[in-house]
């Protein structure tokens, strides 16, 4: 059992070694390379016209955002008339809880941020719509059927994050 282990952390430390020198080397060709150019949209670094090198911003905490949309956002609560015979759980098998949306438009696990009715608040596509409700249209989850009816329906603009 040592053994594998001892053989899997050499191996580890030439891969971390090899990943290490390969970053060095392309620190070295974009210092020698005045040449590069880099693509705002798809955040690629152009090396001679054709090495692509990724750059996005592996480590920022903030998503960015891909795209924006007019959507028309109403509100649901957990009640058989407006969901099915499982209401507390969401189409895509999580429960229900704050921050949760209904969509058909977007993804499961979708990040939206809609800043004119909730400014940085962050919601998650977990659940969906009937085809009735029409495209372009968000339902947000809340816990009772009064504050959903008191929400009523909005237009407003939906900001679509990077995941």
């Amino acid at each position: 059992m040592s053994k594998k282990i001892l053989i899997f952390l050499i191996f580890a430390l030439i891969l971390v070694g090899l990943g290490l020198t390969f970053e060095f080397k392309i620190q070295k060709a974009k210092a020698k390379l005045p040449d590069f150019s880099l693509e705002e949209e798809g955040k690629l670094i152009v090396l001679q016209g054709n090495s692509l090198l990724a750059s996005g911003d592996h480590f920022s905490s903030e998503p960015k955002v891909v795209k924006k949309m007019k959507v028309v956002v109403t509100g649901y609560s957990s009640t058989e008339d407006q969901t099915d015979s499982s209401p507390f759980l969401t189409a895509n098998g999580t429960a229900v809880q704050e921050g949760v949306v209904a969509t058909n438009i977007l993804p499961f696990g979708t990040k939206i941020k809609l800043p004119e009715l909730y400014g940085d608040k962050i919601f998650v596509v977990e659940d969906r719509m009937s085809w009735k409700k029409g495209k372009y249209q968000i339902d947000i989850w809340f816990p009772s059927r009064e504050m959903a009816l008191e929400f009523g329906a909005k237009l407003t603009e939906a900001l679509i994050l990077s995941i």
